[in-house]
Order: C-alpha cells, then sequence, then structure tokens
C-alpha cells in the first residue's frame, strides 16, 4: 500500500500544480484531485495538501513537495519507504 496524497484542485491552480505533477511520476505515492476537500480558509492561504488524512503545507511548491515526503516518513505506517 502506498502512501496516499490529496489536493484539492483550487489549491493546485493557486500553485500546487507542480507538486502533484512530481508526486504522480513516483510510483511509491497515490495522487488524487477532488474539487474540494472543505480547507478553503487554508486553500485561499498557502499550498497544501492532505497526507494520509493530516494537512501538510508548504509556503513554495518546493517547501510543499519537501513537506510531503517528510510527513510521509515520519509516518510509521511508511517509514520503511525509500523516496
Amino acid at each position: 500500500m502506498n502512501p496516499l496524497v490529496e489536493f484539492c484542485v483550487s489549491n493546485l491552480a493557486m500553485g500546487a500544480q507542480s507538486v502533484f505533477e512530481a508526486l504522480e511520476k513516483d510510483p511509491n505515492v497515490e495522487v488524487l484531485e477532488y474539487g474540494c476537500l472543505s480547507f478553503c480558509t487554508r486553500c485561499s492561504e498557502s499550498l497544501y495538501a492532505v497526507v494520509e488524512g493530516d494537512v501538510v503545507e508548504g509556503a513554495t511548491p518546493e517547501e510543499l513537495l519537501q513537506n510531503i515526503y517528510t510527513a510521509i516518513e515520519n509516518n510509521p505506517m511508511f517509514s520503511s519507504y525509500e523516496f
């Protein structure tokens, strides 16, 4: 089972699209996009994704990507994964 990372389509349009595309290329990560994840305030203020049910944010796409991988590595279910 691979870690699940979910994105809101509105947040993709705000700058997270490159993160989504980078994660799509990683065969060890499952990536989904939804019309809305119901984090509208957060969505309008920062880049974010939901990683295994937890919100992960970043000020830039690069920071968001790094924070997503850090969240996956810190999750006990996936701590043995090599990214």
